[in-house]
């Protein structure tokens, strides 16, 4: 079986924004309030941070599910990892997730300036710089024959569609509009010339678009 390039739950607006500008350590979504985009996964009974017994089911929660399922590496553009711009200035930021990352797989964390890998829990982040094609053979020879996640952000998603490397993309899209931030497209429809497409309303409100290379 070929390694695929996955992107799974994306999360955007009816007007394809995927998160705001100005990201601060306050605010990783920069201006944009995530809590609308990302509500579907966190009603499911599969979501990861769920406390309380109960939980939705269906296709959004098969889709939670399967969001580690078959994944050996993900990579992340920098700004997912954290909020800092330029050189690190020290190498104290370890991300956003505390002591046990959600990832267990490697995590190749996209940057113009490199610094040295670190583990946390089950997951190693390595910080590269490379064209996205020499990302991609790191982390498929990291995932030792399992797919490889392309975790965001949105701008790293462009950044691999416009290099033609995404194999399937799944992009959760929520009935509101924001208006302004980083988007992922003005329509789906952009992406049609090489890609099929299904798409399938939840009774979330969301309305699930999944790609296919043709």
């Amino acid at each position: 079986m070929p390694q695929l390039l996955k992107v799974q739950n994306l999360n955007v607006s009816s007007d394809g924004v995927a998160a705001g500008e100005d990201q601060s350590l306050e605010r990783p979504f920069g201006h944009v309030d995530h809590t609308p985009l990302f509500a579907w996964a966190r009603a499911t009974a599969s979501w990861p941070g769920r406390t309380e017994p109960g939980g939705s089911r269906g296709l959004d929660d098969y889709l939670t599910r399967d969001f580690s399922h078959n994944i050996g590496a993900e990579i992340m553009g920098r700004n997912k990892f954290g909020p800092q711009r330029g050189p690190w200035q020290d190498d104290q930021w370890r991300g956003w997730w505390g002591d046990e990352p959600p990832f267990h797989t490697p995590v190749f964390v996209l940057t113009h300036h490199p610094r040295p890998s670190f583990t946390l829990s089950d997951t190693t982040f390595h910080f590269v710089e490379g064209d996205p094609a020499t990302v991609l053979a790191r982390a498929r020879e990291a995932a030792e024959g399992k797919d490889v996640r392309l975790g965001g952000g949105v701008s790293t998603v462009r950044q691999f569609l416009d290099a033609g490397l995404i194999d399937t993309l799944h992009v959760a899209v929520s009935p509101v509009k924001i208006g302004s931030g980083l988007r992922l497209w003005e329509s789906p429809e952009e992406l049609l010339d090489r890609y099929h497409l299904d798409v399938v309303p939840s009774p979330s409100g969301v309305t699930h678009h999944l790609f296919w290379r043709k």
